[in-house]
């Protein structure tokens, strides 16, 4: 299956946004891609409110990027924030929202909502967003599909039981948090879960806004770049560097079954 990485900045404007989507989307439609990646928080950037602009997945956001995406054909996975029923956070917020995958087009309709919350490093999602509880795996193309946020790459765990469910490829939109090392803990991260679970991993980051001149302050955390496709024996087969930019791969999923046979980590597993 040919998939696309599309490696962008976005702004805090999700009508702005919805041109970076169509972009990619058509971008990746012509280069024959089957599934387009954007990243987490591609419907407004970390930095700001989210809770403002949360919409239902039948939402015009949403059903914006639907159209899109069967327009062209294919499945598109765009990161975006949902409204959560109920309940205030910790720190007494009035509301919170869910970290949303949209999942569309090409015959699939589902959505993920992160379950592990980027409380660390001195930002506390959790005061805004509620997790999610639910493992997701879809078919696009016969392929098994499973959805990762960011911070749930830090979590064997997750990427085990999406390739439990039938996940063949892991797909990770993230917006990473920069800091010392931190590129490094990203690479790190996407190897390890991909041998963890012998899958692909598809890892697509926000880029870095220091690399097209955007200043941004704070501790939200608005990417870094450095999306890549890594094999189920922990090979980056591809990457990108920290600039916006778009990675193209086609995955042989049938070796699926020897990588499995030589290293069985799943069957071997204890706990």
């Amino acid at each position: 299956m040919k998939i696309r990485l599309a490696q962008v900045t976005t702004s805090r404007d999700p009508q702005e946004n919805l041109g970076i989507v169509r972009d990619a989307v058509r971008s990746a439609a012509d280069a024959g891609a089957r599934l387009c990646v954007l990243p987490e928080a591609t419907m407004r950037r970390f930095g700001g409110s989210i809770v403002d602009v949360a919409e239902p997945l039948d939402g015009p956001w949403a059903s914006e990027v639907r159209a899109m995406a069967d327009d062209a054909g294919i499945t598109v996975v765009a990161g975006m924030f949902t409204p959560a029923a109920g309940g205030s956070g910790e720190s007494g917020a009035a509301e919170r929202v869910r970290n949303t995958l949209l999942i569309t087009g090409g015959g699939v309709e589902a959505s993920y909502d992160k379950i592990h919350l980027f409380d660390a490093f001195g930002f506390a999602e959790s005061d805004t967003v509620a997790p999610g509880s639910d493992p997701v795996v879809v078919d696009v193309d016969g392929v098994g599909v499973g959805f990762a946020t960011c911070y749930d790459i830090r979590f064997p765990g997750l990427f085990q039981t999406l390739a439990d469910r039938g996940a063949q490829l892991i797909v990770v939109p993230a917006s990473w948090g920069r800091g010392p090392g931190k590129v490094d803990q990203w690479t790190l991260l996407a190897r390890a879960r991909a041998l963890d679970s012998t899958t692909f991993v598809a890892a697509c980051g926000q880029a870095d806004p220091a690399a097209s001149g955007i200043e941004i302050s704070g501790t939200a955390p608005v990417g870094i770049g450095h999306s890549m496709v890594v094999s189920p024996t922990g090979d980056v087969l591809d990457s990108l560097g920290d600039a916006p930019g778009e990675l193209t791969l086609d995955l042989d999923v049938t070796e699926l079954e020897s990588v499995r046979r030589t290293l069985p980590v799943l069957a071997n597993r204890v706990f």
